[in-house]
């Protein structure tokens, strides 16, 4: 892949977006290993501007080092801060055979439950409960699941 070329406007954009960043990946002394860089892949996938911090400390090898990472993977050499190495991908858009979010079932949910105590004078008792989906919580507080689907006999040997 090559290295994407940014003009000096968006550069200046990238790098004040970067500057609160923290380094997502660390290079060690072992230095650019596969798996190194399958880890970078994958945080330009996910975030698109990372922040790596690369050890050693000879000046030359880390500005090789940016400028092969940079076309290895196909992203923007941003800015270099010493140990710091800023690198910018865009961020691909999702594909059509993952499941969108309109066709996620919902999650748990975390409910309160009020339960009053059956003599007058003492304070009502507050549950935190989590509600799965297959569950629902009754008036009196108590949860219960969902039963499974019954067929009847007559369906299941006609089909």
């Amino acid at each position: 892949m090559t290295q994407i070329q940014l003009s000096p406007a968006e550069r200046r954009a990238l790098k004040a977006d970067a500057h609160h960043l923290n380094p997502v990946v660390l290079v060690g002394r072992e230095g650019l290993t596969d798996s190194v860089t399958r880890e970078i892949d994958k945080a330009l996938a996910t975030h698109g501007l990372i922040k790596v911090r690369v050890g050693g400390d000879d000046r030359h090898e880390r500005s090789a080092l940016f400028t092969t990472l940079a076309d290895q993977l196909g992203a923007a050499c941003v800015q270099q801060i010493g140990k710091l190495l800023v690198l910018w991908r865009p961020i691909p858009e999702p594909s059509a055979d993952k499941a969108s979010d309109a066709d996620r079932k919902p999650g748990p949910k975390t409910v309160r439950i009020l339960k009053h105590s059956s003599q007058g004078g003492q304070k009502p008792e507050i549950k935190t409960v989590k509600v799965l989906g297959n569950e629902r919580i009754t008036v009196g507080g108590i949860i219960k699941r969902a039963k499974p689907k019954l067929k009847s006999v007559k369906k299941a040997a006609q089909g």
